[in-house]
């Protein structure tokens, strides 16, 4: 049966093996998050509108378009969120687990705009040192920020 099956495989190649594929795996929305920082080493924090009362704030975040590279939705959502441009550093955390969810944070590195927030999903934006950060903020983005961050 084994050799039948990988028979039918090798048959089917192209487009329509992807398709197969398609339809037999799970399909996920992949959640992005930056750790953005400026020359000082201050982190960008956003309160965010949608975010539950009492958590806030926290970093730049928001799902990857299909096809996107996950690293240029972080120059996105940074852009859209706040007016900023940023350079997308490396990888810090990647997680999955969820149920139909996978998250991503990328390092970046704050190279210009003008801070112009979006009044539709972001309240306010303030630039923090690690030490200061506020209290009614997400554990997850403050272990990001910490540098707790797990690859895994």
């Amino acid at each position: 049966m084994n050799r039948l099956i990988a028979r039918v495989w090798r048959a089917i190649r192209g487009p329509l093996q992807w398709r197969v594929l398609w339809v037999a795996h799970a399909k996920f929305v992949v959640g992005v998050t930056g750790v953005v920082r400026d020359d000082a080493g201050r982190v960008l924090l956003l309160r965010h509108r949608m975010w539950a009362q009492g958590r806030q704030w926290g970093l730049p975040s928001g799902f990857a378009a299909r096809g996107e590279e996950f690293s240029e939705t972080v120059v996105r959502e940074v852009r859209e969120e706040t007016g900023l441009e940023v350079a997308p550093g490396r990888l810090v955390r990647l997680k999955s687990g969820y149920r139909l969810r996978i998250e991503l944070a990328y390092e970046a590195v704050l190279v210009g705009g003008e801070l112009k927030l979006d009044p539709f999903e972001i309240l306010e934006a303030r630039w923090c040192s690690p030490d200061e950060l506020p209290a009614e903020m997400q554990d997850s983005h403050r272990e990001l920020i910490l540098g707790h961050a797990v690859l895994g």
